[in-house]
C-alpha cells in the first residue's frame, strides 16, 4: 500500500524497500535492496543479523541507504519478535533496546520524509530526532530542516524543546528560525500574475499563494 501524501506515519509494509528499492532515489543501490519480511523466518533471521552488524558498526553514517537498511531491519525485527526487548535479545551484540527503538522510528517515518533521507537532504542521524516527534510536528520539523538547512545539532535542539506546551514554531524561534518560510522560483508569467493579484486584492504574494494552495489541496484527491 503506498504511503498517503498527508500521513505522518509509514503506510507501506514494515521492512519493504519502498525507498531503498527505488532507482530514482538510490541509483545502483536499488538492486541491492533487501526486504525484511517480519513474517518470514528466513528474512527475520537476516534482519537480526543485519541489526547486530548495524549496531556494531554505524561507520557508514554518510551512506544514507546503508542507514535506511539498518532502520528497516530494526523495525522488522521488532514486528517479528513482538517487542523492543525481544528484538534486542535476538540481535545480540551492541543492539540495545534504545538503539533499536530509535532506528525503528526512522523506518516508520512517512515516505515524504524518507525520500529526503534517501537523497541525503536530511541526515539519518537528524531523522532520528525528527522521528521522536508525533503527528504533524515531525512533518513541520522536517520541512523546516530543509528550508533552513538546519544542522543535526539544531534539529536535535528543536526536537528536545517540543512538548505539550512548546510547539514547533516556538522551538524553531529559539534557534532563530521561522516556520512556514521558504523561497520558491516561478516562471515570469506566474510571477507577474501573482503580483497583479496581490495588488488587486490589497494583500501580499504570500497570502495569494497560501489561498491558492488551500484551494488546490482542498479540491485535490
Amino acid at each position: 500500500m503506498p504511503d498517503d501524501a498527508s500521513s505522518t506515519e509509514r503506510e507501506s509494509p514494515v521492512g519493504k524497500p519502498v525507498i531503498r528499492g527505488d532507482p530514482t532515489l538510490t541509483g545502483e543501490h536499488a538492486d541491492e535492496a533487501v526486504e525484511f519480511d517480519p513474517d518470514d523466518p528466513a528474512r527475520l533471521e537476516l534482519a537480526a543479523r543485519t541489526v547486530r552488524r548495524f549496531s556494531e558498526n554505524t561507520a557508514g553514517a554518510d551512506d544514507n541507504v546503508y542507514m535506511l537498511r539498518g532502520a528497516a531491519a530494526c523495525a522488522a525485527l521488532v514486528r517479528g519478535e513482538g517487542s523492543y526487548k525481544a528484538a534486542a535479545e535476538r540481535a545480540g551484540g551492541d543492539a540495545t533496546v534504545s538503539f533499536i527503538r530509535k532506528w525503528s522510528r526512522v523506518h516508520d517515518l512517512p515516505r515524504s520524509i524518507r525520500v529526503h533521507v534517501a537523497k541525503g537532504q536530511i541526515a539519518p542521524t537528524a531523522a532520528k530526532h525528527i522521528a521522536r516527534l508525533q503527528g504533524k510536528s515531525r512533518m513541520l520539523l522536517a520541512w523546516a530542516a530543509l528550508d533552513h538547512e538546519l544542522t543535526v545539532r539544531q534539529i536535535r535542539a528543536v526536537a528536545g524543546r517540543i512538548d505539550d506546551v512548546v510547539g514547533v514554531e516556538e522551538a524553531l524561534a529559539a534557534e532563530g528560525h521561522s516556520l512556514g518560510e521558504l523561497t520558491v522560483t516561478v516562471d515570469v508569467d506566474a510571477y507577474c500574475e501573482l503580483r497583479r493579484q496581490a495588488a488587486l486584492n490589497g494583500s501580499d504574494p504570500s497570502s495569494v499563494v497560501t489561498e491558492a494552495l488551500h484551494t488546490t489541496l482542498d479540491d485535490g484527491p
